[in-house]
């Protein structure tokens, strides 16, 4: 059975090159019953909540990391993120005018999907006490010039980074993993040349995993197959799971951003104000006395 809605550290003791591997089933399944959809969009979708599972362990601080793609094509926005309480939600949008033939609803890729769009990485600390405890964000934006999510986050760690990284992603309708091989600083091998053999090898060895294996075997078992004459060190694993940041009092903060006039339209059209929570389909109603206190009272008396 797959390592349910885990990601496991571990690193070569020979060798500058370390490793993660993640497999998400309840998390991924959670997702997907917010998001109905067709089967190659899911795998997308699951491809990305994968990556920000693999990528949630840079974060060294609170806050999170967010993968997101927007395009022309028939599917105009997808989005995952992960936080460092190991929080995992995402979405996805279609584009109403672009048409999704059957087979690119069955087979479609990144590019045919999203057609002419980019991908944007973002680092987002929940409050920066340098900046006035104002928020600040880090963002890197990756041009959509591969065909696959791996190879469009292989290029940017090799252009932001600096860094040799391999990504091997594998999603069905019930589980969603990923892979990544990373090169460290050279330190264990200081000799380039050797150094470059031993990731040669142990690219080698990962290149012949199979997505069948990736989505059906646990962590320990795919790492015995692949590197089990090399020296590695696996490290305790750390659980993801679904969850949802929004709340009755965020939806209200949202409410005091869009302006006393547009509030004042709304209220004179519906009587009261509802949101609906995007990720968890949560449903958020405020009556119009609500909605007035809120505001300071100036709303519609």
């Amino acid at each position: 059975m797959p390592s349910n809605d885990l990601l496991h550290r571990f690193l070569f003791d020979d060798c500058d090159i370390r490793g993660e591997i993640v497999t998400l089933s309840d998390s991924y399944r959670e997702v997907l019953s917010h998001n109905p959809q067709v089967p190659a969009i899911h795998r997308l979708l699951g491809e990305f909540l994968a990556a920000v599972g693999l990528l949630s362990s840079t974060l060294k601080f609170e806050g999170k990391i967010i993968l997101q793609a927007r395009g022309d094509g028939p599917l105009s926005t997808i989005m995952a993120e992960c936080n460092h309480h190991n929080n995992l939600r995402g979405i996805v949008r279609t584009n109403p005018v672009a048409e999704l033939s059957d087979d690119l609803a069955q087979h479609g890729t990144l590019q045919q999907l999203l057609g002419n769009g980019v991908l944007v990485i973002t680092i987002e600390p929940q409050r920066s006490e340098n900046f006035g405890g104002k928020i600040e964000r880090h963002q890197g934006i990756v041009p959509m010039d591969a065909d696959t999510l791996a190879g469009c986050l292989e290029h940017y760690f090799q252009q932001s980074e600096q860094l040799a990284t391999r990504l091997w992603f594998a999603a069905d309708q019930n589980t969603a993993t990923g892979f990544l091989i990373q090169a460290l600083p050279q330190q264990l091998i200081t000799n380039t040349e050797d150094n470059r053999d031993k990731w040669e090898t142990i690219i080698a060895l990962a290149d012949t995993i199979k997505a069948d294996e990736l989505l059906q075997l646990d962590h320990s078992t795919v790492l015995y197959r692949l590197f089990n004459e090399q020296p590695l060190r696996l490290f305790e694993p750390k659980a993801l799971r679904f969850a949802c940041s929004c709340s009755r009092e965020r939806s209200a903060n949202a409410l005091l951003t869009i302006g006393k006039e547009e509030v004042e339209e709304l209220l004179m059209e519906k009587g009261s104000i509802d949101i609906d929570c995007q990720f968890c389909n949560q449903h958020y109603h405020f009556a119009a006395d609500e909605v007035r206190q809120l505001l300071g009272g100036d709303v519609l008396h």
